[in-house]
């Protein structure tokens, strides 16, 4: 569920999970209601990365991204975290900030989509 995440990652994660953005917030206090009976964790360590939410039964990961994000070279760092992430078998959705605070019932439909249609194949 970690895939060899270590000590100091989880405690990284523990201090992510004090100080969520609003946009985390949004997104959360739909996540922890538990969609389609799927469990999410919140700032969890897997590998040498931390996603912002997992379901761990889906092996899927949710990004939440700021303006940030959308700089050149942090642009190329997520691509690359990405690939590695999906390579290790997870499949990554990620949305934004605006997204989130603008548009949070897009945000959540996309979600439920996902989460439909693998529970229809399972």
């Amino acid at each position: 569920m970690f895939a060899g995440a270590d000590k100091l990652l989880f405690e990284r994660a523990a201090q992510l999970r004090k100080q969520q953005t609003f946009a985390e917030e949004i997104l959360w206090s739909y996540l922890r209601t538990k969609p389609f009976g799927y469990k999410f964790r919140r700032q969890h360590p897997y590998s040498i990365f931390i996603l912002d939410f997992y379901c761990h039964a889906l092996k899927l990961g949710i990004e939440v991204d700021g303006s940030i994000h959308e700089s050149g070279e942090i642009k190329r760092n997520d691509e690359r975290r990405q690939r590695q992430l999906e390579e290790c078998g997870l499949t990554i959705l990620r949305f934004t900030n605006v997204q989130l605070k603008l548009k949070k019932e897009k945000v959540v439909e996309t979600i439920d989509q996902f989460l439909k249609d693998k529970s229809e194949k399972l």
